[in-house]
């Protein structure tokens, strides 16, 4: 108990040190895109070309980009499309999941995985979430389970993979489809295998504050022919043929700008990943042992991507500590403050119970573990809150 007080109280006298020399100077975000010289030189390859959009062949960027996600993900099939909410609307779409369907999800999540539901006229039944993980919680969805049901969307929420064994054996018994938001989960392993390995569908983001980034852009992983057979022409206008459309489609297609982006940022991929786990090892190690602090938590069965570093405050006022934490120039951010089921437009839908997802709403914050945060950064952002918490004020 000495030894840590004496390693604390140095540790604090080193950031202090900090501060005054001017190393902790300007706001460190929640998350940063890391764009190199190599990215730069891809999409300026691609403007040379003259060829910005290409409907995939095997030589474009997008096909490129494409075979390396599959190989990553270890996916027979990958589409590369415009955004992580267009993979899940096109998903739902291949799907056939329309009207007169229910869809069950989450609703402590991004309103995209129930609005896409919404886009093909089916309904988002909303569940509640494991306190633990803040996933899905597969017993939650046995109980929403009508006769209506026709897909579950579980999320793997902050780079966490949702439960997917009992997930899988629930859809398994009752006909279900399964489509994985892994929007957040780029790296992230279930039961030694890759996110998106259990689901019939798998949707990915490149958002510009994903583990790796196109700008925008998304991806569907899969590994069933049945799915592979539609989606290259579903993203295409429904087009097998030149301006002749024979299935329902859109325009989803990913540009060659982002597929360059996209295929120089996986290769930097396995590099990011180690610098997050790293962050968020040591921002755990100085954070244990916090009255009313809960760390984040990892299943021994999973690998999480640390998309983001979420913390639980059950003691005092959360939005105070969130608010200190950012005058002291740390980007410390509430994620899913207002829960889908309890947002105007889906209120819509009866405003059921969900106390596990309410309670996680008004307690979670999470903290910068990116990879262009520094060890000094860490160090920095657990002694602030430590101090943050321990003010009479708080």
């Amino acid at each position: 108990m000495c030894e840590d007080l004496i390693s604390q109280f140095y540790l604090t006298l080193c950031v202090s040190e900090m501060v005054i020399e001017g190393l902790i100077m300007e706001m460190i975000p929640i998350n940063r895109p890391l764009i190199g010289e190599e990215e730069v030189e891809a999409v300026s390859k691609v403007l040379r070309s003259g060829t910005l959009t290409s409907r995939t062949e095997s030589a474009s960027m997008v096909g490129r980009f494409e075979r390396a996600f599959a190989k990553f993900v270890e996916a027979k099939y990958t589409f590369a499309v415009n955004s992580g909410t267009a993979a899940l609307h096109l998903s739902l779409l291949a799907s056939e999941v329309g009207h007169g369907d229910e869809v069950i999800v989450p609703s402590f999540t991004f309103v995209a995985t129930a609005e896409t539901v919404m886009l093909v006229g089916a309904k988002p039944v909303f569940v509640d979430i494991d306190f633990d993980t803040y996933n899905v919680n597969p017993d939650e969805i046995k109980r929403a389970m009508t006769q209506k049901t026709k897909a579950i969307i579980p999320v793997d929420l902050f780079g966490l993979p949702a439960d997917m064994k009992p997930i899988k054996e629930i859809a398994e018994k009752h006909n279900l489809i399964i489509i994985e938001d892994a929007a957040q989960a780029h790296g992230s392993l279930y039961n030694g295998k890759p996110a998106g390995s259990f689901a019939d569908l798998a949707c990915w983001s490149f958002y510009a504050s994903k583990n790796m980034t196109t700008g925008e852009g998304g991806m569907i992983t899969t590994n069933s022919q049945l799915y592979a057979d539609k989606l290259p022409y579903m993203r295409t206008h429904g087009e097998k043929n030149e301006y002749v459309s024979s299935m329902i489609g859109g325009n989803f297609r990913m540009p060659e700008i982002e597929a360059a982006i996209g295929h120089v940022q996986l290769k930097k991929l396995p590099r990011f990943l180690e610098l997050r786990k790293n962050n968020a090892e040591r921002l755990a190690a100085r954070l244990r042992n916090i009255e009313g602090l809960e760390l984040p938590m990892v299943p021994k069965d999973c690998r999480h991507s640390w998309y983001l570093f979420t913390l639980r405050q059950i003691s005092g006022n959360r939005d105070t500590a969130v608010n200190e934490l950012r005058k002291l120039g740390i980007g410390a951010t509430v994620y899913y403050r207002v829960p889908i089921h309890l947002m105007p437009f889906y209120r819509r839908f009866g405003r059921k119970k969900l106390p596990n997802t309410e309670k996680a709403a008004n307690e979670v914050f999470s903290l910068p573990v990116h990879p262009a945060v520094t060890e000094e950064q860490v160090d920095y952002i657990a002694v602030s809150l430590r101090n943050v918490l321990r003010r009479p004020t708080y």
